[in-house]
């Protein structure tokens, strides 16, 4: 939980817009409701944490704003709702940026396996500075705007069969799924494997039937979707400190009042705490309880991994759109991350 509370201070940059602001019932305008699409089975950890976004919105707003939730992919699927909520069919979702590159290429960057070295660094780097610059940019060209990033674990590869992953020549020859989107199938590639797209809605059946060989996924959404039932190993091999994005219209957003608009952002707050909290607990938990289901846990050669893939992404096209000042930027802050850190282990032992 260390991990949590300093990170929680360099989300509260994403409340500067509003600092200082009370928010009066008369001060909130006409009544809205926000139509929230989801993919995400209800039991996900970030759809519970929507749930507490809804909550407190509709609490804050004493009904000013109402809230409508609907997960488990009732209203779109996963292909479709960028652009549904972008197109104004529906309001808000939690999207990332695997799914933003088709409107915004140069959002592959953050795509990149090993980009981020630690849930620090992640969440430091998009509810920073480089967040909002990066949010409002997508919010101009794509006309959906990100509000911050929850964290949603990081990313690991499981596979039907027992088998460990230590470099990415063992990912050869294995179909591994990914979300059908240009981002995420070029990491399958750079990972060493044959990356083959299916909807999240039909993996279970897919792995269940051998349709793809294993997925790559947070241990708490393999908990979750409950993967593991037909999986029998877990590779830790870290290699996407995955976050999604609670994302709203951006003419929706400009139709709100400011008011309207700081219990949003709080609620996102309130959200982006509890899905944070919840998932850094769950990854300390689950990978004894996946050992206790049967699975077994390797640990892979993450700088294999990191070198590997890193270069796969440099050497190819899909970085010509990058903003490499960013992209140094960032590096430099993941530094300064693990030095504070490093240097709080010595002070501690010392």
């Amino acid at each position: 939980m260390k991990k949590f509370v300093s990170a929680a201070l360099a989300a509260g940059l994403a409340l500067s817009m509003f600092a200082g602001m009370s928010v009066h019932a008369e001060d909130l305008g006409d009544p809205v409701t926000l139509t929230v699409t989801l993919t995400a089975v209800s039991t996900d950890t970030h759809a519970q944490a929507m749930m507490k976004f809804k909550e407190y919105v509709e609490e804050a707003s004493a009904g000013n704003i109402t809230v409508d939730v609907y997960t488990d992919a009732q209203l779109f699927n996963q292909e479709e709702e960028v652009t549904a909520v972008a197109g104004g069919d529906a309001d808000m979702t939690l999207t990332s940026a695997s799914w933003l590159t088709t409107g915004s290429p140069w959002v592959s960057m953050f795509t990149a396996g090993y980009l981020f070295n630690s849930y620090d660094h992640m969440t430091q780097t998009l509810n920073g500075e480089i967040g909002q610059k990066v949010f409002q940019q997508i919010s101009d060209e794509q006309g959906l705007l990100p509000l911050g990033a929850w964290y949603l674990g990081s990313r690991e590869i499981s596979l039907s069969e027992d088998k460990a992953v230590t470099t990415p020549e063992d990912l050869n020859g294995v179909n591994l799924r990914m979300p059908n989107t240009e981002a995420w199938l070029f990491l399958g590639k750079a990972l060493g494997a044959n990356p083959t797209p299916v909807s999240f809605s039909e993996l279970y059946l897919a792995l269940q039937t051998g349709t793809v060989d294993g997925q790559d996924n947070p241990l708490g959404t393999v908990n979750n979707a409950k993967f593991y039932e037909v999986q029998k190993s877990i590779t830790l091999t870290h290699h996407l400190v995955d976050s999604v994005w609670p994302a709203i219209n951006t003419e929706k957003w400009n139709s709100l009042s400011d008011a309207q608009k700081q219990i949003i952002i709080e609620g996102v707050e309130v959200g982006r705490q509890y899905c944070d909290e919840t998932n850094l607990g769950l990854e300390e938990e689950l990978v004894s309880f996946f050992e206790e289901q049967g699975l077994s846990i390797y640990n892979a050669d993450i700088e294999a991994f990191q070198s590997h893939v890193l270069d796969c992404y440099l050497n190819d096209p899909i970085s010509d759109t990058w903003d490499m000042d960013m992209y140094d930027q960032i590096a430099a802050l993941g530094a300064q991350i693990m030095g504070g850190s490093a240097e709080a282990e010595t002070e501690a032992v010392g």
